[in-house]
């Protein structure tokens, strides 16, 4: 089977190297062409593990292409994939501009059947939208082609987002015919020959399931970050309550980790795009809107705490950053707690020090010279008045507390995602603090 995939972003190269591996002909576009330039020699433009090695393996087999026109390939492809972004508009809604571009070039230019599929996080009624798109070009032009459009959100996690997509624990599409379902069900048997785990339903639902599955996630987090400053402030121990809770089956584990916020690329926008889905339907979504302020509140924690811990006197303070990325395994620094972080440092008159094993260059590009970049986690630290921990990288979770505390200026450590153990810390001589405990 032949596909295209328009966009080579985070979603659209994942998807694109994860079906040429199991044997389908994927063509990649993008309007960009120094960044297709680089996808053929080998260059990614993200950093997700596993990736680059099956970009070039699949390139090399000649069945993963890249350009930047999808004219070039209608007349071979069968289905066509949208996964360009839908970045928030100025009042948080989704911007539709660049899928809506996509359908229009498909409508220019297609001679025969064609399935168009949504991958980008789009709100309900966006394939609605796509098709009445692609239909105008081609009343424009004056010819009939059969085409269907249908709705398949992804659900990849940044840092495993190979192993979700080759092996995912559900695959949901949108379809309004047996020929659209037929199709998606041939390009997905070989990843579930042992159990197939795609869900179908109508296109608004599986529009609706994502944006509703990511803002689930994003309440759990601002849930338990609530959860963990009430127990600072009646003395209990948020891992404890962790534990209590989710032992419950009904509750489960996942997502209960308190911390200094979330970010990324999917739960702000799509917390804020559900919103404003609402507000459009006049309806008022008081859950999210409580998720978003709490979430917005708690990427300020670190900087509450080391206000206290320096009693208010922040001014020529060097302070060192473990971990700029939002999540472990990634460069991506979107929505990013460190980012609000080292503004708020930097307007106290701190000194900043900041290592990050992989979004060094995302933080240059967005950060500029307000920080010094540090050659490794050890250099960061060096005469510190403190260290604060963002990103939970493994390579920060076994450090030489000898060497750390000889580096510091003052041995304090706010640890943003609770992951050492206090009673260790404090015998070594540190001044710990954590979240909810």
């Amino acid at each position: 089977m032949n596909i295209a995939i328009v966009g080579t972003g985070y979603v659209g190269l994942v998807t694109g190297a994860c079906f040429a591996e199991i044997g389908v002909d994927v063509t990649c576009v993008d309007v960009d062409p120094v960044k297709i330039d680089k996808l053929e020699q080998g260059e990614m433009p993200i950093y997700e593990p596993g990736l680059k090695e099956m970009v070039l393996r699949n390139k090399v087999a000649g069945r993963l292409h890249f350009t930047t026109r999808l004219e070039d390939c209608m007349e071979q492809v069968q289905v066509v994939f949208s996964a360009v972004g839908t970045p928030p508009d100025e009042d948080g809604s989704a911007d539709l501009k660049y899928v809506l571009q996509v359908a229009r070039t498909i409508g220019q230019h297609m001679t025969d059947y064609k399935l168009v599929v949504t991958k980008s996080t789009v709100p309900v009624g966006t394939a609605r939208k796509v098709r009445d798109a692609i239909q105008e070009e081609l009343d424009r032009r004056g010819v009939q082609v059969e085409f269907d459009v249908a709705s398949n959100p992804e659900f990849l996690k940044e840092g495993s987002a190979i192993a979700d997509f080759m092996s995912p624990d559900r695959v949901v599409v949108g379809v309004e015919s047996n020929r659209a379902r037929d199709l998606m069900t041939r390009l997905y048997k070989p990843f579930l020959i042992q159990n197939f785990r795609v869900i179908f339903m109508d296109i608004p639902s599986a529009e609706m399931t994502k944006y509703a599955a990511n803002s689930m996630l994003a309440t759990r987090i601002s849930f338990m970050n609530d959860i963990a400053n009430l127990c600072e402030l009646v003395g209990a121990d948020v891992n404890m309550v962790r534990s209590g809770i989710g032992s419950d089956t009904r509750i489960g584990r996942k997502f209960l980790y308190a911390g200094c916020g979330y970010g990324g690329s999917c739960f702000p926008k799509d917390v804020k795009a559900l919103i404003k889905t609402a507000e459009s339907q006049g309806y008022s979504m008081k859950v999210l809107k409580a998720v978003e302020e709490v979430n917005e509140q708690q990427k300020s924690i670190l900087f509450r705490k080391l206000e206290c811990a320096l009693d208010g006197d922040l001014s020529g303070k060097t302070v060192a950053l473990w971990g700029l990325a939002f999540k472990p395994e990634t460069d991506d620094m979107r929505e990013a707690p460190s980012l609000i972080l080292i503004d708020k440092l930097h307007e106290a008159g701190c000194k900043i020090r900041v290592f990050d094993p992989e979004a060094m260059d995302e933080c240059r590009r967005r950060v500029g010279d307000k920080v010094y970049y540090a050659t490794d986690q050890y250099d960061a630290i060096y005469q510190a008045d403190a260290m604060l921990l963002v990103t939970e990288w493994k390579a920060f979770r076994l450090p030489a507390w000898k060497v750390v505390k000889a580096a510091m200026r003052r041995p304090l450590v706010i640890d943003g995602r609770n992951i050492y153990d206090a009673e260790e810390i404090a015998s070594l001589g540190f001044e710990y603090h954590c979240i909810g405990r």
